[in-house]
């Protein structure tokens, strides 16, 4: 569960917080939104530790702090020939990593390791990853000829849903 308690926060001499307070609980999904200015990025960068408090309290279980923790819809546009499904993939980061794990096991050749990092990709959900992917990008009104479309290849409202299907993707915790 993470708690802000009276949170203040400021860019500058600019007061973008006061006063501000919430509880969000585990597997929760958490949408933000507001004007231009209003704090959103600023509370997100708090949230992953890259902003520091001015005052208040606020308290994050540590390991929604390490990869994969936390997914935020990054507001950058991507530039990838990545396609789609591959890209909204990587956000799942814990699928990501028992991949990474199970191709350093296969190329160190070490038996223990593959074992681990396979039942790592079985608990990750690597068999139906890509489908789950598919279904988020469907319901984001994505069309099946574009599911394997490079990501370059999509207007800037379209990599957005990309981002947010990539965000989706991410388990919780």
């Amino acid at each position: 569960m993470i708690t802000l308690k009276n949170i203040t926060l400021r860019r500058g001499t600019k007061v973008v917080l006061q006063g501000a307070s919430a509880t969000l609980h585990g597997g929760e999904k958490v949408g933000l939104i507001g004007r231009n200015g209003a704090g959103k990025s600023s509370l997100f960068s708090l949230l992953t530790g890259r902003l520091q408090l001015d005052g208040g309290d606020i308290e994050i279980p540590p390991s929604w702090l390490a990869p994969g923790g936390m997914a935020e819809v990054a507001q950058n546009m991507p530039e990838t020939d990545d396609s789609a499904t591959d890209f909204v993939l990587q956000g799942d980061t814990r699928l990501m990593m028992a991949r990474q794990a199970a191709a350093e096991a296969e190329a160190g050749d070490d038996g223990n390791a593959m074992a681990e990092a396979y039942t790592a990709l079985a608990d990750a959900g690597d068999f139906d990853a890509p489908a789950r992917a598919q279904a988020l990008l469907m319901g984001l009104g994505f069309k099946g000829a574009q599911l394997e479309a490079p990501v370059n290849s999509f207007s800037g409202g379209w990599r957005m849903r990309l981002q947010l299907a990539r965000a989706l993707m991410c388990p919780s915790q």
